[in-house]
């Protein structure tokens, strides 16, 4: 006997489940899209591909091509003839680079959990309709963003505080962004009440409430949030070029621009540099690819929240 006659008569065929990279339904009130438009498409997005890709493919070559190869192609190099680390041995072997670098991951690390904390009990305050004072405070942050005290009152304020020529300086002035705050307060308050209020019922208060509910459901909007400091703080070079002048404490940035601007004598650096057996362009090339290195790799870990954290965060509320 066939086996279609042994499957009962009432069982249901088990639906498929949709491929994760499918793409998701057409509205029947959409056309579908035209050979031309499709290809039209794929054009733009290859060439805007294109041109994000192929300045940084530039910087990674001629970061790994001798003096001899830089100086035939007349600086940059487009086609790589073969690949030399010189320029990452020198940077990393010790000295400013290396220093600049351990600055700047310090800097990160610490600027955005104190960021990050900061934010976070702020925006929880003001998501929190009963909280002491929170439209004032709220209508208090709404105005520092269209309105600032300006670059000297700022300054003076960092100096009288005595944290000029401190790693406090790179940090503290930069610490907290208010759109973050309001992301994160829109975020909060759509969590669900009943939620809450049933966690109070059981006893809990607002500290573990917020570090065991609220904090394990706004991971997306937390990594994305998290993501934008930590980015904020690397990339940062202005704070540290007006409230330090000691040079060995300057963060990679500001040691990229260094090499940048003075071109054929970088900063702390041997005499590789000036005796000529190493390019100074593949110097600057082989910091900008240690600056890129960190965002690069943060960002595909992070970019599946962003549509979730950061578009939920902002509508919400």
């Amino acid at each position: 006997m066939s086996a279609v006659l042994d499957k009962p008569a009432d069982e249901k065929p088990v639906a498929k489940k949709p491929s994760t990279w499918a793409a998701p339904p057409r509205p029947v009130w959409e056309e579908e899209p035209s050979k031309a438009g499709v290809a039209g498409k794929g054009l733009v997005l290859s060439l805007a591909c294109l041109a994000i890709l192929f300045p940084l493919w530039i910087v990674i070559v001629t970061s790994l091509q001798t003096k001899k190869t830089i100086d035939e192609a007349g600086g940059l190099v487009v086609i790589p003839k073969g690949i030399t680390f010189v320029a990452y041995q020198e940077l990393l072997s010790g000295g400013q680079v290396q220093r600049a670098a351990l600055v700047s991951v310090g800097v990160t690390l610490v600027g955005t959990l104190f960021s990050m904390a900061v934010s976070v009990l702020c925006a929880y305050g003001l998501s929190r309709s009963g909280s002491l004072g929170h439209r004032w405070i709220l209508m208090t942050l709404l105005a520092t963003m269209f309105f600032g005290a300006g670059l000297i009152p700022t300054y003076l304020l960092v100096q009288g505080l005595g944290l000029t020529d401190t790693y406090l300086a790179l940090i503290l002035p930069s610490a907290v962004s208010v759109f973050n705050i309001l992301v994160l307060r829109a975020f909060f308050m759509g969590i669900s009440q009943e939620l809450i209020d049933s966690a109070r019922i059981d006893g809990a208060g607002d500290w573990r409430i917020l570090w065991k509910i609220v904090m394990p459901l706004s991971r997306a909007v937390l990594a994305v949030i998290a993501l934008f400091y930590a980015v904020g703080y690397w990339s940062a070079w202005f704070n540290a070029s007006i409230y330090l002048t000691d040079q060995d404490m300057m963060p990679l940035q500001n040691v990229m621009i260094q090499l940048v601007q003075k071109q054929e004598r970088p900063v702390g650096l041997s005499a590789q540099v000036n005796t000529g057996e190493l390019s100074a362009l593949a110097l600057q090339m082989a910091v900008m690819v240690l600056a890129l290195i960190p965002v690069a790799v943060l960002s595909p870990f992070v970019q599946r929240h962003f549509k979730k954290g950061m578009l939920t965060g902002a509508v919400k509320g």
